[in-house]
């Protein structure tokens, strides 16, 4: 199916032709007739689906469509609320580039900025805005946002909304703004929790579901060292020692972790730079154009930063600790191999991190290929899968500087504290009313 089978307007097709695109991907040729006729929709889709221009096409076309008189004051129509500074940045550019032939103007706030230029931008009056939620709830409380003429209403990346701790302020949002609208609702997992805060959203959805999150691109080659954590950075420089590699994202769990890879890659006289929630957005900002721009060879981000990190033909990702959430392993990896390209993501396991592996290899259904060939193996080798160690017979003298085990550390200190997949916040229950389904490709 190409584009002009969906009944988008002439503008937007031209604007799709300008950008170089011409078949939808399955999340958008299901979902833009869904939304053009006006209804909710629940969606799931992982990174790298396409999943902002499934909604932003319709929502563009269906405000061009219902636009009143050019000189009345614009006012908020479409509300975008999305859980990071630079996937709000990312769907704005989005909303641009679709929308350059159409007279309809939107706008961008997060915080971490002055507000002062985005208050202007509201002040000349805005069709789409597109928010993180604390920005947007400040200037609502201020009064520089009023939403009380809104009709579309999207909330994105719902699971790391909810994994951020932003559930308050979702549902503060929900109460000012009109009951009577069109509601989006998207998230790259389906826990009972995300279907729970759905059900109060939405209004008898069709639900949307292409390529679970349990599904690793088949164009990903996937790879796992087993190392002791010690080693890991010696493992990091020596792989990067081939210089065929150009890009390459490197994820820690923690801010301080990415900041400590970042000075080590540096000390190396390796090109790098680290992008978490403690940096400034002029520096997030800056970083990822350098990596955009092969300027910096290597970046390093923790898991909040790095969504909405959307970039052309990465060559390689790492984890170079293993994420305690088995569904951030897809998301983390899902950043190469994109649009059908060949990618490739490496995963360092030490000793601690082994339950975390078992879970990701039950959701993927798949056991991760093992280098064993590399300078620096462990000390522990696995008994069976159900990933049991035990001491691995070799010569390797002990290294005195190896820090005892202590036990995993589960808590990421980039994110507030996440509420149990089997439960909402105040504990409520899946709502009975059960969303139409319709399953892509």
């Amino acid at each position: 199916m190409t584009f002009d089978k969906l009944d988008l307007i002439e503008p937007i097709l031209n604007a799709l032709q300008h950008e170089g695109y011409t078949q939808p991907t399955p999340i958008q040729e299901i979902s833009i007739p869904i939304v053009l006729k006006g209804q909710d929709l629940l969606g799931c889709a992982q990174t790298g689906t396409g999943k902002t221009a499934a909604f932003a096409i319709p929502i563009l076309q269906l405000l061009q469509l219902n636009k009143g008189n050019d000189r009345a004051p614009r006012k908020i129509k479409a509300l975008i609320v999305t859980p990071t500074r630079e996937l709000a940045i990312q769907i704005g550019e989005s909303f641009a580039a679709y929308g350059r032939f159409l007279n309809l103007r939107h706008a961008v706030v997060f915080g971490g900025v002055p507000q002062s230029q985005q208050v202007g931008a509201l002040k000349m009056g805005v069709d789409i805005l597109i928010a993180t939620p604390g920005r947007l709830l400040d200037l609502q409380s201020q009064g520089y946002v009023k939403l009380n003429e809104l009709s579309i209403f999207v909330l994105d990346e719902a699971d790391r909304m909810l994994d951020m701790g932003f559930i308050h302020d979702v549902k503060k949002l929900i109460k000012v703004i009109p009951a009577k609208r069109q509601s989006l609702f998207f998230s790259a997992t389906m826990p009972e929790s995300i279907r729970v805060l759905a059900g109060t959203i939405l209004t008898n959805p069709e639900e949307v579901a292409v390529t679970p999150v349990s599904t690793t691109a088949e164009t990903i080659q996937q790879e796992l060292y087993y190392v002791n954590a010690t080693d890991k950075k010696d493992l990091l420089i020596h792989l990067l020692q081939d210089k065929s590699i150009k890009t390459v994202l490197v994820f820690t769990r923690t801010k301080h972790g990415a900041d400590k890879v970042q000075r080590m890659l540096e000390k190396a006289k390796i090109k790098a730079e680290a992008i978490h929630g403690n940096k400034s957005q002029n520096a997030r900002q800056n970083a990822l154009r350098n990596f955009k721009d092969r300027t910096t060879r290597v970046l390093v981000a923790t898991d909040i930063a790095a969504r909405g990190i959307d970039i052309d033909d990465l060559n390689l990702v790492i984890n170079y600790e293993i994420p305690n959430i088995p569904e951030t392993y897809v998301h983390r990896i899902g950043r190469t191999g994109r649009a059908g390209l060949d990618g490739k993501a490496i995963s360092f396991c030490d000793i601690e991190e082994l339950e975390y592996l078992r879970d990701i290899q039950k959701l993927i259904a798949i056991e991760i290929p093992v280098v064993t060939e590399h300078p620096f193996p462990t000390d522990y080798v696995l008994t069976d899968k159900r990933s049991k160690v035990k001491p691995k017979q070799n010569n390797r003298p002990a290294n005195p500087n190896r820090r005892p085990q202590t036990g995993k550390n589960t808590n990421s200190t980039d994110s507030k504290p996440s509420f149990s997949p089997k439960q909402s916040e105040n504990g409520a229950k899946k709502t009975e009313s059960a969303p139409k389904k319709f399953w892509g490709r």
